[in-house]
């Protein structure tokens, strides 16, 4: 009997690993899940930058209405190829978008918002080292938070929002927090 399992461990080990990263072929690589959803926001008090004309970002700000939070930094490539899809959701005006100018020199993120459009309600700025945009857990920028009329964490999205995103997920989610 101790002969045949010693034959039959190795099979099923190899089975096992094998399951294992058959499942791994359908996870989405991008889907880092945050423990901060369905949590309140951070407490963020973030100051204006320069020559915006608003008050910074702070977490009542965030309470009250559906809202999209966006991490960008005047640094971030990425962030260049989703800002004309931010400015888009901006014209169609069905939720108001946060920003927190992240690990950027406040002067750099006027200046970049001023080349490319302001898609933004508010914005915050949180330069070096980033203390508010790592407690929304912030991995690196883009990102994007969903975040409820009560101030919590509905979703969060990493990468850049684009019409497949917008339209197959984070719309969705809108309107649904909205009702």
């Amino acid at each position: 009997m101790k002969s045949r399992l010693a034959y039959l461990l190795p099979v099923l080990i190899f089975v096992g690993l094998l399951g294992f990263f058959f499942k791994g072929l359908f996870l989405d690589p991008k889907a880092i899940p945050s423990v901060l959803i369905d949590k309140p926001v951070p407490n963020i008090d973030l100051a204006a930058l320069p020559g915006r004309g608003d008050t910074g970002l702070k977490t009542e700000h965030l309470k009250g209405q559906v809202s999209l939070v966006n991490i960008f930094g005047s640094w971030c490539v990425a962030c260049v190829a989703e800002h004309p899809y931010l400015m888009k959701i901006k014209a169609e005006g069905v939720v108001p978008i946060m920003g927190i100018d992240w690990r950027d020199d406040p002067a750099a993120g006027m200046a970049w918002l001023q080349k490319h459009g302001d898609p933004y309600l508010r914005v915050g700025a949180d330069p070096a080292p980033g203390h508010a945009s790592v407690d929304f857990g912030v991995t690196g920028a883009p990102e994007s938070f969903i975040v409820d009329k009560d101030g919590r964490i509905r979703y969060k999205h990493v990468g850049i929002i684009d019409d497949r995103v917008w339209k197959q997920t984070l719309l969705p989610i809108i309107k649904e927090l909205q009702k």
